[in-house]
């Protein structure tokens, strides 16, 4: 049996759920706006939507999630820049003390040896239900679809567009969100960005880039990179996708 807590209860959890794992190349953890979604920093201002997945008491599965004013006159559509600006919008309403209606989810992580057993659904399924008890009227997501990670030189609208003979997205993520009901809204073509030099990308990756294109492991796009200004940019297209919260009842 699942059974699904949150920091606000449960803070003991924080450590265990990270073990989890995460996403991507080691060098996604060097994405200076990632800093924001430091787990002590969701912890401390959004434990609430930090949900762990529990199975016989261990950590299964984690998803976490920030509230977020939009659509607004400033924010008329979701931004290009995907995961990143999520968090930016996030620490703007923060300190501006806004009044939030929306829940942009940044991660679902299962346990590597859980993987495909629908425990990513259940997770969803529960940031649903959370942006529900919470008045948000709808979840988006900055899907990250992993598998991409195989065909990092393929134009990311051509891996999004394949479709299986039932209709459904070949992307297994995508397919997932579309399944419990998420709509396509748009390409975020500029997600995430790494920076750095040479060195560090070879510390991050094993990797030694080259002028040019050169593809990383754990990448899903790859690194534009230039030997005479010794800087190497990893930049992560994402796609937007929305899903429609039925409102709890207050009965």
């Amino acid at each position: 049996m699942i059974v699904i807590e949150d920091l606000s209860t449960r803070p003991d959890l924080r450590v265990p759920a990270l073990g989890l794992g995460g996403v991507g190349g080691e060098f996604l953890q060097h994405d200076q706006t990632g800093l924001l979604a430091k787990s002590s920093h969701l912890a401390a201002r959004w434990p609430e939507y930090f949900l762990v997945l529990l199975e016989d008491g261990v950590p299964v599965a984690r998803a976490a999630a920030v509230p977020v004013a939009f659509p607004t006159a400033e924010r008329p559509e979701l931004p290009d820049h995907g995961w990143d600006a999520a968090l930016i919008w996030a620490a703007e309403d923060l300190m501006d003390d806004r009044e939030t209606n929306t829940l942009i989810a940044l991660e679902v992580m299962v346990a590597p040896g859980r993987r495909g057993g629908g425990l990513a659904t259940k997770a969803l399924e529960a940031l649903k239900k959370r942006a529900s008890e919470t008045a948000k009227h709808t979840l988006v997501v900055p899907v990250r679809p992993a598998g991409k990670e195989t065909e990092p030189g393929l134009s990311f609208e051509d891996y999004i567009a394949r479709r299986r003979p039932d209709g459904l997205p070949e992307g297994p993520w995508l397919r997932t969100h579309e399944r419990l009901g998420a709509r396509f809204v748009k390409v975020a073509p500029f997600a995430m960005t790494v920076t750095g030099t040479f060195a560090q990308w070879r510390t991050w990756t094993g990797v030694e880039l080259q002028d040019g294109l050169t593809v990383v492991p754990g990448g899903i796009a790859p690194v534009l990179a230039s030997a005479s200004l010794d800087v190497g940019v990893y930049v992560e297209p994402n796609v937007w996708l929305e899903h429609l919260v039925v409102r709890a009842s207050t009965c």
